[in-house]
């Protein structure tokens, strides 16, 4: 049974057509529709897919990604932010104990006001132990000296 997309009645009655497809309206609401999506094609998917292999992998940028597929870079973000409102809540194997996590979420939901780019920063990489890397980025303190 056919039912309204905008308030999801069932008093629904043919309206004609637009475009060759068979378009409906809504008595409810008045509301006019046609069955699917024609925007969408298996070429448009793939590309999404693309593009969210490609960012999630971090190997493209929007701007990068809407060059070589000759998209606009507005249209990249929204494939992938809607992929990613879409994705399923990640989980946790019950075979792990315990997590460390870093304190990004401090610099990420902070204001920066107090930092710009002409204060020097330290950067020093190492690994802790095979397969564990770190990186820690650290600004130098007021009273310390630069070479």
């Amino acid at each position: 049974m056919l039912e309204c997309k905008n308030c999801k009645s069932v008093k629904v009655v043919k309206s004609g057509k637009a475009r060759g497809k068979q378009r409906y309206k809504c008595k409810e609401c008045g509301y006019n529709f046609v069955i699917g999506d024609g925007r969408t094609n298996e070429k448009i998917q793939a590309l999404k897919a693309l593009c969210v292999l490609l960012y999630s992998l971090g190997k493209g940028s929007y701007n990068m990604m809407g060059k070589l597929f000759r998209r606009d870079r507005s249209l990249i973000y929204k494939w992938i932010r809607e992929a990613g409102l879409n994705a399923a809540e990640p989980s946790i194997d019950g075979e792990i104990t315990q997590i460390e996590f870093d304190e990004m979420w401090h610099y990420i939901q902070s204001k920066k006001r107090n930092f710009g780019s002409s204060k020097p920063l330290t950067a020093a990489a190492g690994e802790l132990s095979p397969g564990f890397s770190v990186v820690v980025i650290a600004q130098h303190s007021d009273d310390s000296t630069t070479r």
